[in-house]
């Protein structure tokens, strides 16, 4: 068996391995910039964090303890009859029924209408392909108060009035605008060969869209969904005009209602805004993997 030999004598690979482990051992060393902006991360996280954390504070303390001490007081007690009466008062189990309904259906209808719409404009080629892609930009930046009295007619015409599907279809060709566009940019530069490769094999156009394109754009498909669920979720001024009923409203729409019909207090007024956020909080920290992989696999080719 030979063995390489060094310039001053000695193996190869014996040279080698002491250089080979000051390279591992070498970390960065942090510069000035690192730590500034490490700091005003940190700032930023705790800006963020603190009116949650006011707020979890204020719902679990009693009215006599606010009054006291003020809100950054910490409770003398846990209390948590403010939490219970929002529960009772506004049958928070069917409000939140109802957000967790009218949400995930809007962000499933609105990521599949979003696909089929992309497909056709990034990668079928249609006529006219920018206009049309600029005509649905446009429609996303309306603002909901254009659309309220023309939604408000039709909806009263055909029936749908106070009913949770009239929302739904609001905000389903609300966020599909916005997936089209941002879809139809992505597809717009989907790799040819694969879709010729696909082709070649004698597949059609429909099973290149559910056996090619959707798996190869699942990230960006996940992100849209997350995003679209927690907007819905969130939208306040549309709900409070086509759900008039108490049945048929949201979390937020009844927080509102709620203040203005029973004059909470602050640590009531606390506990609902505790338990309207702690679903979307629940459902972002489930899906932050899937959110996190979507955002960086443009990343990584």
């Amino acid at each position: 068996m030979s063995t390489t030999i060094s310039r001053e004598g000695a193996p190869a690979s014996t040279a080698q391995a002491p250089a080979q482990r000051k390279l591992k051992r070498q970390k960065p060393k942090k510069t000035a910039t690192d730590w500034i902006i490490l700091v005003v991360a940190i700032v930023i996280g705790v800006a963020i964090a603190f009116p949650f954390l006011l707020i979890l504070l204020n719902s679990f303390k009693s009215p006599t303890d606010y009054n006291t001490g003020g809100p950054l007081q910490l409770p003398t007690h846990l209390y948590t009859d403010g939490l219970v009466n929002f529960w009772n008062r506004v049958n928070f189990p069917q409000k939140l029924w109802n957000s967790v309904f009218i949400s995930g259906v809007v962000s499933i209808l609105a990521v599949v209408i979003s696909v089929l719409n992309a497909y056709a404009l990034g990668i079928g080629r249609v006529k006219a392909r920018l206009w049309i892609i600029v005509l649905f930009l446009l429609a996303n930046m309306l603002p909901q108060e254009a659309l309220l009295y023309p939604l408000y007619y039709m909806f009263k015409q055909v029936g749908l009035y106070d009913n949770v599907w009239s929302v739904i279809i609001i905000f389903t060709v609300i966020q599909s605008a916005f997936g089209t566009y941002l879809l139809s940019s992505v597809y717009g530069t989907f790799p040819k060969e694969v879709l010729e490769a696909a082709s070649l094999d004698g597949a059609g156009r429909w099973r290149i869209l559910w056996r090619v394109v959707v798996p190869i754009s699942r990230p960006t498909l996940s992100v849209l969904l997350i995003f679209f669920f927690i907007w819905t979720w969130n939208e306040f001024l549309i709900p409070l005009t086509f759900l008039v009923s108490n049945d048929n409203q949201t979390v937020p729409v009844a927080i509102s209602v709620l203040q203005g019909d029973r004059l909470m207090d602050v640590t009531t007024t606390s506990a609902s805004a505790l338990l309207g956020l702690i679903p979307t909080l629940i459902f972002f920290l489930i899906f932050q993997r899937t959110l996190t992989r979507g955002i960086t696999a443009g990343a990584v080719k």
